[in-house]
Formats: C-alpha cells, structure tokens, sequence
C-alpha cells in the first residue's frame, strides 16, 4: 500500500517504521498537501492537532482512506469538559469534576475555588482544550491551587478535577467504528526529572507491557466500547486510536483523559510490539473490518528512552550536531530502534530530539538493550533520564517472598529449633535463662555466673541483612556499622535492659582494611553513644563463599537488667495502648524488596514526594532509642516494649502480649513518611498486611501502657509520638484497621 503518515514527531516516525517493516511504500508528511486518492491509498495522521483541524474530513471529501477521526470526533481530546461530559453521560468511571468557562461567568475564579472548598480534597486543573501535553497542574497546597485556578481562569475554559492517586497507564485502542482491538498496555515518564520530578513534558520515555493487574479486554468493555456504541448510534462512527489515560486506584481503574491518537512516545513503545501489519489493521478499520485481520503481538517488551534538548521543556535549545556511533542509525531494525523527532540535517530541531526503543525477553532486557543504545549517541546539553521503567519492579510484587524473604518460613524456624534450645535451659546451676529463643533477646540470670540475687544479663545476636549490599555498592558503610549496634541496642532495651558490650562479626570476600575501619567505626560511634563498649568480634575473609566486593556483619550485645523490672510486665492486658515512636527510615529489614523495587533508579535521585537522595533515605542508619525511652522507662509505667524489625507491626507486637490478648492498630494514626508512601505506590498489588510486614512504615518501636498513664508516658518521651492503637480480648495477633 502506499501510505502516508501526516506529522513530523517520533510518533510519526514509529507509524512509518511499523508500515514499513511490511513492505509498504511510506512518505511522511507534515500536512496532506495536494495529495489525492491516485497519491495514497491510506493516510494515518499522527498529532491530534491534524485531526482537530479536520485531516479526516477533508479526506473523505478526497475519497481517501484515513486513520483518524473527524474533527467533531476529535473533540474527544481537545474539550476535556466534553470528555467528561460524555464519560459521565456513559457511567465510565472517573473522577469528581466540575467545568468553568470565564466567558461566561464573571465570578468564575470564586465559583471555581468554592467548588475545590466543597469537595475539601486535593485537586488538579486542567485547561480544557489540546495543551500539548503541558496543560495540567497538579498543586501541592493551597497557595498552589489558587494560584493554579488563576493561571487556568485567565487562559480560557478550564476544568477542575478530584486529585485520586495510582499507577498511570495507556490503553491504546484501535476502532473501525464498531469494534476496537487493544495494544499492549504501556506507562510512560511525563516529568522532565529523574525520580519523576520537575516539569511536565511530552513524555521522557515509556516501557510496554506495563505490569498492571487488568486485563486489557475488560479495560476495553469499561473505558472504549461504551464510547464507540454511544458514537456509532449518534450516526458518527468513531474510526482511528482512542488512546484512554487511565488510573489503577484502591476502587479500580478510573479514566483519566481521552486522546484520539497513538501517544508519543508510547507509539515508539507499542508499535515495534505489533507483530500485525499495522497498515493492513488500519486499512480494514477504514471499512469497518477491522476484525478480519488476526492481531498478533510478539512475545516481547520494549522500553523507550528519549533524548531532549538542553533547555526542554520551556526553552529548548536547537542546531547543534548529533553524533551516532552506530553507521546506519536509520536501518530497520527490531531490537534497538532510533526514532527521530527533533531532527533536521543531523542537528537536533526541537524539545524531543529523538528516542530509542529496546525490545527484549522481558523489561529488564529490553531496558539493557535501550539504554546500550543510546549510549551510543550524543549531543552537547542532552538530556536523558535514567530510570525510565524505574516503578516496574514493584509492580508485580504480592508479598516479600516474591523478593526471596520468606516471614512465615522463619517465622516456622524458629518454632522448630525452640524445643532444642531449650532443652540447654536447665545445663549447669541455676536455671539462668529467663527470656528465651522468639523473645527479642536472650535473658539470662547473673546470678548463675555472680550468686547476685537481681541483676539479669540480657543478650540479643543479629544482622543487617541485605542492606549491607546496598551499603557496599554505595560505597558507604559507615552507617550498617551503627545499624547492628543499635539493632541489637532495641532488642535488650524492649526488656529493660541497658546495653554493657557489643561483639562484632565481618566477612567478605576479600578483606579491605579501610572498609573494615569504616564498619567497626560506626559500630564503636554508636556504642559511644549508647554508654556501651565495643569488646571485640571476628573478621573473616571468605573467598568463593561471598561474591567480589560483597561482605556481611552480625553482632552479639550483652546488656544489664534488674530482674524485677523486666519487660514485658505480667499485667499486659485488654484495655492498654500502643503509643508509636518513629523509625529513622526501614532500619534493617526489608531490603530484599527495597532493592528490587528501586533497581531501575539511580540512588542519587530525589523522587517526587521525597526531600532528599534516594540512597540517603535507605541508608539511614537505625536509630538508637535508649535515650529516647529512658525517662519513660525509669517512670514505671512502660508495661511493654516492642521493636519493629522483621515482620514488622503484625509480627512483632504479638512477641509481647499474653495469651487472649490481641492489638488493634489504626491505620493514619500516624504520618507515614515519604519513603514508604513511594513504596506504597511503587507495589500495588502488594496487601496492606503484607507490606506493613516487610516494612516498618514509619513506627520503630511500640509503648504499651494503661489508658490512664498515656498523657504521662508521651510527655516523658521527648519528641511527637502518636497513639496508634489498643489491646483487645481475642487471639494473639494484630489486626490492621
């Protein structure tokens, strides 16, 4: 077929490579010209603003064949009031919205802000007509969404929009007017910054098929058919792209907008995807056939990177060259595909010069082979994020044990080896051990070793876990040092003890000495701190057993602890509350999920939500509530103590409570940082349950006291603590509320 595809962008550009790639005679075009049925036998526009301004129509008027709505169609994208409209009209799911027109309502700036009052929930403005992708606010406060109602009023019609919250996606669907076939699922970057921060743009780059749990079908039957069959019964068949923007949220999928063309840069994303002739799909749909053609996808991902010019998005700047190291960078090819957009004689021409799409056996392949590519090419100032697919990781993630930790079977572990260890508890005079294995730390009596009557030694044995390897690959291991010590400082403090000594245990594979100073450093820092003395440890060098430049630490602690006031006290019971004392950040556990999750981006980012680096958050090292905790302990009305570590709220309250009792924790109490927000975000299909028990979401240690001694115990303790719940008649366990 000869055909021609009308616009000048990447997307553009990956519609004429798709064509081509099955032998069609392509011309790309920025407007139809004089062209005339005898010229082409189908033409696809690409941007909306051609079909806006009426390519399909004047194509019928020429009796050729177009990919694309009529104008009046087109009001789909550009009126997102209408869009809303008719989404409303056909019961599509979507957000609360309202529609303002400052032309014809003179108080339409206080009309707009009382309407935002009303709903008292975050929101996001929107101008109504095509803003290039730029034309959407999404205001942090209220000084912001004033000033975002304002700029909107002044520009013309606007929409007002309830801010929900969720993984983003593209449904591209392509009609005949009847019947519409979808593309894979993709998700794209809009923000200029890594971390998804700065800016809207474009789009910096988009991955396919994205890892959302919907299956693209039932999506069609929600988002497009109704649209089609509201369409087709008015006498106006829809025939083109119906490209939903949509939104994965705790009640479903909602619509986000409406566009009537293949994305950019999802088209570079999605089309190499398309195993189909995507001429043949687009000539049927032009007959209204489009279901005679059999769809077939490859077996495949794909990922996109894009490269724009420095300045872009508000002051790209142009004309300089663009070096490739690859000959023929224009060649078919369906593994690494060059795109051009902004690109005139081997200069850069525009805010999106040009992108590159890998396609691969999965995400993480196809995200290789991308950015290999466009390794090879340069330009002086370009701009090229790093993290593009950065969210895909966590998003098929159900539980830890996907990321190789297994809670229950440890959980199980030590339920197995509890009979043997104790079976050591009567060895030898005096019957010493009073807290055994399941407690936070082994308590044993001095007076087996002192004939003292009252003190008690407490010992608690433990390790970083996968932190170290974030820690090693950084290049910062200061930190793990501090974070064993006062790990094992919170195990014998939930018993009222103080901290004595500490023991140290560091492997790797090859030892290197300033590394080792570094760990044992922060190790002593945080005994210094804690009143406790570093006594000694082993260094190990264990080749063949642990990876080049991989190492492990673990540490024993002894502490002290009167017998009388040991935790937990015998009168826990029904009636008593949780008061929860903030962590500094995850602490020790849950990197094997932490890691995967943020794999794909790099750790000097600050994401969106985030007010530093991404690898100082995970880094932080745990921190030390001795001093924090002293003065409520001394006071007499602490009954219990609880650190969260492995398994978090749900796993390690119960280690604390009696038979019958159970724990009631109230979700929201307490302001979960942004860290773990982004982890929220990042897991989707990942239960509340089961994420607050990989992580500690904020709370890193639990006070248990009598109703009437909370006003007590929270003043003694010298920062914000909230009330995060209760103790209730029931099973032993916590439930989430």
């Amino acid at each position: 077929m000869r055909v021609l595809v009308i616009g000048s962008g990447g997307r553009e550009q990956a519609i004429a490579w798709a064509c081509r790639r099955h032998g069609h005679d392509v011309r790309v075009l920025d407007e139809l010209d004089d062209v005339g049925p005898g010229d082409v036998d189908l033409v696809i526009p690409g941007p909306e603003v051609a079909l806006v301004a009426g390519t399909a129509d004047e194509c019928a008027r020429r009796g050729i064949a177009c990919f694309g709505p009529t104008a009046a169609l087109a009001r789909l994208e550009a009126s997102k009031g209408y869009a809303r409209d008719l989404a409303t009209e056909l019961r599509i799911p979507g957000p609360a919205y309202a529609r303002f027109d400052p032309a014809r309502a003179e108080r339409v700036v206080d009309d707009a802000i009382a309407w935002w009052s009303e709903l008292d929930r975050p929101i996001v403005v929107k101008l109504d007509g095509l803003a290039g992708g730029k034309g959407v606010a999404v205001p942090i406060d209220d000084a912001e969404t004033r000033a975002a109602i304002l700029h909107a009023a002044s520009t013309g019609p606007f929409v007002l929009e309830e801010r929900i919250s969720g993984p983003e996606y593209s449904l591209l669907a392509l009609c005949d007017g009847t019947t519409a076939i979808a593309l894979p699922l993709a998700q794209d970057h809009k923000r200029i910054g890594e971390g998804d921060t700065g800016p809207n743009t474009g789009g910096m780059g988009a991955y396919a098929p994205a890892p959302v749990p919907h299956d693209p079908e039932a999506l069609l039957a929600t988002f497009v058919q109704p649209v089609l069959d509201h369409f087709r019964a008015s006498g106006t068949p829809y025939v083109g792209v119906i490209f939903a923007g949509l939104m994965s949220t705790v009640d479903g999928p909602r619509l986000i907008e409406y566009n009537v063309r293949f994305g950019d840069p999802e088209a570079q994303t999605v089309l190499p995807l398309l195993e189909t002739d995507l001429a043949q799909l687009a000539a049927a749909a032009c007959r209204g056939s489009i279901g005679d053609v059999p769809l077939a996808i490859r077996a495949r991902s794909a990922v996109t990177v894009v490269a724009a010019a420095p300045g872009y998005p508000t002051a790209p700047e142009t004309g300089v060259e663009i070096r490739d190291a690859i000959a023929d960078p224009g060649a078919l090819d369906d593994t690494a595909i060059r795109f051009d957009a902004g690109v005139r004689d081997g200069r850069t021409a525009g805010g999106r010069v040009l992108a590159v799409t890998g396609i691969g056996h999965d995400l993480a392949d196809a995200r290789r082979v991308a950015y290999e590519r466009m390794a090879a090419i340069s330009f002086p100032g370009m701009q090229v994020r790093r993290d593009i697919a950065w969210r895909a990781p966590g998003a098929s993630f159900r539980s830890y044990a996907q990321a190789g930790v297994d809670i229950d079977e440890g959980a199980r572990a030590v339920a197995e080896m509890k009979a043997a260890v104790e079976s050591t508890h009567d060895v030898g005079s005096g019957r010493g051990v009073l807290h055994g294995v399941g407690s936070f730390g082994g308590v044993f009596s001095a007076k087996a070793i002192t004939e003292l009557d009252d003190p008690v030694l407490v010992a608690s044995t433990d390790g970083v876990g996968t932190k170290v390897e974030l820690a090693a690959r950084l290049g910062r291991v200061r930190g793990v040092g501090a974070d064993i010590v006062n790990h094992c400082i919170g195990d014998v403090l939930v018993q009222n003890a103080r901290p004595l000594f500490f023991l140290d245990y560091i492997a790797a594979s090859v030892l290197d000495a300033d590394m080792v100073a570094e760990i044992v450093t922060g190790m002593a820092e945080a005994c210094r701190a804690a009143n406790c003395a570093v006594l000694g440890g082993e260094t190990a060098e264990m080749p063949g057993v642990y990876q080049p430049g991989a190492f492990d630490i673990a540490g024993t602690l002894i502490g002290v602890a009167e017998k009388s006031t040991l935790l937990p006290r015998d009168d826990v019971a029904a009636g008593d509350v949780l008061i929860g004392v903030a962590s500094s950040g995850p602490h020790t556990n849950g990197y094997s999920l932490l890691r995967k999750v943020f794999d794909w981006i790099p750790m000097d980012v600050v994401p969106d939500g985030m007010d530093r680096p991404l690898g100082d958050a995970l880094l932080e090292p745990h921190r030390n509530y001795l001093d924090p905790l002293r003065a409520a302990l001394d006071g007499g009305a602490v009954k219990a103590l609880a650190q969260i570590t492995g398994g978090g709220l749900p796993d390690n309250l119960p280690r604390v409570l009696p038979d019958g009792v159970g724990a009631e924790i109230e979700l929201g109490s307490w302001p979960v940082p942004p860290l773990f927000r982004l982890v929220r975000e990042l897991t989707p299909q990942m239960s509340t349950d089961e994420l607050y028990r990989t992580l500690n979401m904020g709370i890193g240690m639990v006070v248990v006291c009598a109703p009437d001694d909370v006003d007590e115990v929270r003043t003694t303790i010298p920062e914000t603590t909230w009330v995060i719940g209760r103790l209730v008649d029931g099973t032993r366990g916590v439930t989430l509320l």
